[in-house]
Parts: structure tokens; C-alpha cells; sequence
């Protein structure tokens, strides 16, 4: 099994690591799908809008392929 943990960086430029990107996705698809909106993530913050959608999309399609 691929691992899928990554490393993004939040708002405020820190690392925050990621368990499992596809976990990180399908929350997204299903709690901010549209709009600009703020997630928190084990302290860190990030802005959620579309780019950030297909910043996420284009990580799981990395790992994936």
C-alpha cells in the first residue's frame, strides 16, 4: 500500500503533515465542496476555495499514478 501521507504548508506558511490525502480529500468533497471557507486541521488553518481544492486533486492524482 502507497503511503499517503503528505506535507502542506497552511496559511500562515507552517508544515502541517497530512495522514492520509485521500482521507483529507473526501472530507473536503463533502464539508467545503464550494465557496471559500476555513478548515482547521490539528491546529492549522487553511483557506478552502477552488484552488486549494485542485491543489489537493492534483497531490492524490501524484500519488495515485
Amino acid at each position: 500500500m502507497k503511503n499517503l501521507r503528505v506535507t502542506i504548508k497552511d496559511d500562515s506558511g507552517k508544515k502541517c503533515s497530512i495522514e492520509n490525502i485521500l482521507t483529507f480529500q473526501k472530507h473536503l468533497q463533502l464539508f467545503h465542496k464550494t465557496g471559500d471557507r476555513i478548515h482547521e486541521e490539528n491546529g492549522h488553518y487553511f483557506m478552502v476555495n477552488d484552488s486549494f481544492r485542485q491543489k489537493i486533486d492534483t497531490l492524490v492524482r501524484e500519488l495515485s499514478g
